[in-house]
């Protein structure tokens, strides 16, 4: 594996890579939790996964050694249009004409966003407890997570991870050094001010409407752990009834970390999509 910073338009994304560059392209995005890196969500995956893809996992804009604007745009909506931009750079950048994209939670949330943007850049896309559906509530978890920097400390962090899983126990031999590494990042003057803007509570959210959605035509795959305490299940339900060729995989005992709970599933059922035998 391979970790290089890459300038990208006005901004420098970290890039985190494995895998032979004759393999099919797999653009990894990950979610919007306090002090997350593409590492921090995909790390294991693309050690996994190297011998079938060239697996690109990058720190979106505004997050880990990726820039941090200093003046950023406000909301996940505006900060997200500035993501996609920069990630469709970054693949310009890498030489790649088309890319499959995985996006867990507001990685999902981009991935729709790249595909609406840009769609004979984009293959396939997997989409795992993603944002931007029309969801009735908001869970506590994610409430906690909007509001993180209310008490940003490393006991918060802790009691916030144990909501995006549905069983503590496979991460209980590294949960420490999960929450020593994400500070690392939180407690940067410049991390603090991209997740406040990102999360700025006056600011519009976006939401994918049933139109937008079926004029998605590449094939999609969503997952969602039934038991997710971050995005409702109902949000995945959305998605696969309105992209037209969209199907459903719902993991049982999973919560908001498909990846990370079930990674052998996860892992599985992503070489099979992206073979089409899925």
């Amino acid at each position: 594996m391979s970790s290089y910073p890459l300038t990208v338009g006005d901004h420098v994304v970290q890039v985190n890579e494995s895998g032979d560059p004759a393999n099919p392209a797999v653009l990894f995005l990950h979610g919007s939790g306090p002090g997350a890196t593409g590492l921090s969500n995909w790390e294991q995956v693309i050690t996994d996964l190297a011998g079938s893809f060239r697996c690109i996992a990058p720190d979106m804009v505004g997050f880990g050694d990726s820039s941090h604007p200093e003046k950023p745009p406000q909301g996940m909506a505006a900060f997200n249009e500035l993501r996609v931009d920069a990630l469709l750079g970054l693949i310009d950048a890498l030489g790649l004409e088309q890319v499959h994209v995985v996006g867990n939670s507001m990685g999902g949330q981009l991935a729709v966003l790249m595909a609406l943007a840009a769609p004979e850049r984009i293959g396939k896309l997997l989409l795992m407890g993603s944002g931007g559906a029309p969801t009735t509530t908001v869970s506590p978890g994610l409430a906690h997570l909007r509001e993180f920097y209310n008490d940003p400390t490393a006991d918060s962090l802790r009691s916030l991870l144990t909501e995006f899983v549905c069983d503590l126990e496979p991460l209980s031999g590294t949960i420490g050094t999960v929450v020593d590494d994400r500070m690392t990042y939180i407690v940067r003057e410049d991390v603090t001010r991209s997740h406040r803007a990102s999360f700025n509570p006056a600011a519009p959210r976006r939401v994918f409407t049933p139109e937008e959605l079926a004029g998605i035509a590449h094939p999609t795959l969503v997952l969602h752990g039934r038991e997710d305490r971050i995005i409702p299940l109902e949000a995945s339900f959305y998605f696969a009834e309105n992209i037209p060729n969209a199907n459903l995989f719902v993991i049982a005992n999973c919560g908001h970390w498909t990846q990370i709970e079930h990674r052998d599933t996860f892992e599985t059922l992503l070489e099979r999509f992206i073979a089409g035998v899925l």
